[in-house]
């Protein structure tokens, strides 16, 4: 599946004819004022970026799929993700002296100036946007269950609105890090408690053994519900892997020569990234599958009710791991806020421009979470309707447009069946969301 040169292009000029001032502003933008990164950096990156907590729900979503569908989901999405993740960081630096430094880039270059603007553009706003509402929700959650299970019901009970106020604050301070590198110590924090606590959810599971009543039958018993649970389920497993829509933005942050390109030491970040995605996913969804079948929570953590203490720890764990999470995809927001406020509203960069624009995006996150606290239940809706696109099928369609293989070639038939299986799992997996959305609203009461 080469990397041979794209056809009809020539060497770009990079930054060449441009003004001083206009080099200082780009080099002032967080995505671009950084190049210092080395390849563990990209590890721990794209472990935080993909390993949502997410996993926790995958027990749940193989109770909706069922053993052999289930196993085939998890392992065929690992495989096609992995594939487009090494399409993007080898389209990186496709131009002699020119790197895409952002996703809309890219897809500027592969369909033209407007049109790849808004191709890309609002698929990966609502990704980023979406997700950084899911981890105020979860940040929430996992607090108040921390809260709960130590208080062990001594003491009053505290609104979820409050924690998610809580869990917000924490970001108002942390926006204000100027770029990817600054978050390195975050995210490498955040990498580690992924790890851990899904190693807690399995361990866990495989010591309290299979339910003695245990039911490997879907989890619905109509037909209708069935189908739907299976469209939502494959929903959630497309929102597992999202890591792509911040992919080129942390390979921007690697220093990059002819001799020495970024896409070396970005794939080898990748590479050990993807089995730590693999240590944390299979083994969550599998043993705890196997040990609850179809009564296990949408959150694996709410089934393993003990031990206390272990529970407390790995919903602190969560609490951690969200932080970061939320921090490297907002920060390719703040990167599109910042571009539009200097380069087209003409305002002045500095500290009063980052720290009003900053605040006001974590406020919005933080209001939308607390007015619709079960925005964890869109994730099968995202899932399909923005997750698919951007991390299933668009990589290989922007290949397919740009480096042209031969047809029916090895490299035109693989872009070809994962656009087909992407475009499938966009046109699915909302439909389940949709519906577990209506189910929901259906009790729901505004700022419970």
């Amino acid at each position: 599946m080469g990397t041979q040169a794209p056809e009809n292009y020539a060497p770009a000029n990079s930054q060449d004819g441009r003004s001083a001032q206009e080099k200082s502003i780009e080099n002032w933008l967080p995505i671009n004022s950084s190049r210092n990164a080395k390849w563990w950096y990209s590890a721990f990156h794209n472990v935080t970026a993909m390993v949502g907590a997410g996993v926790l729900g995958l027990p749940y979503a193989m109770s909706e799929l069922g053993w052999g569908p289930g196993i085939a989901v998890l392992i065929l999405s690992w495989i096609i993700t992995l594939y487009t993740l090494w399409q993007m960081v080898e389209m990186h630096e496709m131009v002699p002296g020119k790197r895409f430094d952002r996703y809309h880039e890219l897809g500027q270059h592969a369909f033209g100036e407007k049109l790849g603007l808004w191709i890309v553009v609002p698929q990966q706003l609502v990704v980023e946007v979406g997700v950084n509402i899911v981890y105020m929700v979860t940040g929430g959650n996992s607090l108040k269950k921390f809260h709960d299970v130590i208080c062990d019901d001594k003491c009053k009970n505290i609104k979820l609105t409050y924690f998610i106020m809580i869990f917000a604050s924490v970001h108002f301070v942390l926006s204000q890090l100027p770029d990817f590198n600054s978050i390195s110590g975050v995210s490498l924090a955040a990498a580690v408690m992924s790890l851990s606590y899904s190693t807690i959810a399995w361990g866990t599971s495989v010591d309290k053994g299979k339910l003695a009543a245990v039911d490997y039958s879907l989890r619905a018993t109509t037909t209708p519900g069935k189908v739907f649970g299976f469209f939502g389920a494959l929903g959630n497993v497309a929102f597992a892997y999202a890591g792509h829509n911040v992919v080129l933005e942390i390979q921007a942050t690697i220093p990059s020569t002819p001799e020495k390109p970024s896409k070396k030491p970005m794939w080898r970040g990748v590479v050990v990234a993807y089995i730590v995605v693999a240590l944390c996913y299979f083994p969550v969804s599998l043993v705890g599958y196997w040990a609850f079948g179809n009564q296990v929570d949408d959150d694996i953590l709410v089934t393993l009710s003990k031990p206390r203490w272990l529970i407390a720890v790995a919903n602190m764990m969560v609490v951690i791991h969200v932080i970061g999470s939320y921090q490297i995809y907002a920060m390719p927001v703040f990167d599109m806020i910042e571009t539009v406020l200097v380069k087209k509203l003409r305002l002045p960069p500095g500290l009063t421009l980052r720290l009003i624009s900053r605040s006001v995006y974590v406020a919005f996150t933080m209001f939308v979470a607390i007015t619709f606290p079960f925005f964890d239940g869109l994730l099968s809706f995202f899932g399909g309707f923005a997750f698919a696109p951007t991390t299933y099928f668009l990589p290989c369609i922007m290949w397919l447009a740009i480096y042209k293989p031969k047809r029916f070639s090895l490299s035109w038939f693989t872009n070809w069946i994962c656009i087909v299986i992407g475009v499938l799992l966009m046109v699915l997996a909302p439909i389940g969301g949709l519906r577990n959305i209506v189910i929901k609203a259906k009790t729901y009461k505004f700022y419970q």
